[in-house]
């Protein structure tokens, strides 16, 4: 498999970094299950790495409940807040994140979280999020105009690496294919670790798709491989 050299790494944080989904899921499969709806298997595809907002737009939409925006955002945000207070890493994620780090390669979060969000769920994980160069959280971020499916997420995360790389030289690690959708928008190269139930049309249009962080070559996009 050939594919292009990378100098940077952009990864996402939610089922990627850290094991947030199933607290996620539980969260809109309770909100649903008020008024008597089913969070299905196609409604968690189209919400799975969007904004807060997008995600709440999207919901009650879908589901016709009769929340406003802001309700369903206090709401959410609520649940939120009593269940993610000490989500687990993901396999191989700190591993990885370590690796980079320690060989100079330059590497950001780009999360559709919001910074409150952002700040909860890795509170006890700061020795890991401290080797970032920068996080920029696309619910609350100003210059995050659209959230994933758009690239504007990625292209202003780049844009904050000191030597603001082009868009090709920067690799992005994914679970969500809203998000390697972004990512190829944005000029980069997506690499998705999808969840179980992303199905195999969803996994297609990625660069590169691997079961687990634990599987990760860097070597293939021309950065040092882990030592053996």
């Amino acid at each position: 498999m050939h594919f292009k050299q990378v100098t940077h790494v952009i990864f996402d944080m939610d089922g990627l970094i850290i094991d947030s989904e199933a607290a996620y899921h539980r969260i809109l499969q309770s909100i649903a299950q008020q008024y008597g709806k089913d969070y299905s298997h196609e409604l968690l595809l189209k919400i799975l790495g969007t904004t807060e907002e997008d995600t709440a737009r999207i919901f009650i939409k879908e589901l016709n409940i009769p929340l406003t925006l802001e309700e369903f955002l206090k709401i959410f945000s609520k649940k939120t807040e009593e269940e993610l207070q000490h989500p687990p890493l993901m396999p191989g994620a700190e591993k990885l994140i370590r690796h980079l780090a320690n060989l100079n390669i330059p590497i950001a979060v780009a999360t559709s979280s919001s910074e409150p969000s952002y700040l909860l769920k890795t509170k006890n994980h700061q020795n890991v999020f401290s080797l970032f160069s920068h996080v920029v959280c696309g619910s609350t971020d100003p210059e995050v105009i659209n959230g994933k499916p758009a690239p504007d997420i990625f292209l202003v995360c780049a844009s904050r690496f000191p030597d603001k790389p082009d868009p090709a030289k920067c690799l992005v690690l994914e679970d969500a294919p809203n998000g390697i959708r972004g990512a190829l928008a944005a000029g980069m190269q997506g690499v998705l670790v999808p969840a179980k139930d992303v199905e195999e049309e969803q996994r297609s249009f990625a660069t590169l798709v691997v079961d687990s962080l634990e599987e990760f070559q860097p070597e293939l996009f021309g950065l040092p491989p882990f030592e053996s």
